[in-house]
């Protein structure tokens, strides 16, 4: 599934909605942490290409079907046509804005970028259990995240 974004702000709500909308059928609670973890996860990585390339985009959605296993996870891709990589930035206790890609960082099971043609790809996964509570993650075989509020570097896949 994927939605086409133009440059503009007012594209970030819609993208949101977009990606409920298609909670439905994934067998994906709309109130499920997961479901809401996928959604600021969606608003971080469009807004970084809406306000940081001034170029259009697709967001990209891969959900599992309503009767996958518990373990299947969902991918989000957003490609954009600019060149720039995705710089984390240390942002200050008063900063507004810089923390997008710590969050990712922090709630992604698994995240990148790629160059693709003249522009990019950023990735994101997320396991099934991985947007559970730190008690229900545990229960899943995996370990708690935590986020010590740093910004980590981008690995760039090759």
């Amino acid at each position: 599934m994927q939605l086409e974004i133009r440059p503009d702000p007012a594209e970030v709500g819609r993208a949101r909605r977009w990606a409920r909308s298609r909670l439905a059928g994934s067998g994906i609670g709309a109130d499920e942490p997961l479901a809401e973890t996928l959604i600021l996860l969606v608003s971080e990585l469009v807004t970084n290409a809406v306000v940081h390339t001034g170029c259009p985009a697709v967001l990209r959605l891969s959900l599992p079907g309503a009767d996958a296993a518990e373990e299947v996870g969902v991918r989000l891709e957003v490609a954009d046509r600019s060149g720039r990589a995705p710089v984390p930035r240390c942002a200050g206790d008063e900063a507004t804005g810089g923390r997008g890609l710590a969050l990712v960082d922090g709630l992604a099971d698994r995240w990148g970028w790629s160059a693709e043609g003249a522009g990019k790809r950023i990735w994101c996964e997320l396991d099934r259990c991985g947007g559970a509570s730190d008690a229900a993650r545990a229960s899943c075989g995996g370990s708690a995240v935590t986020y010590d509020g740093l910004a980590y570097e981008a690995v760039r896949a090759v």
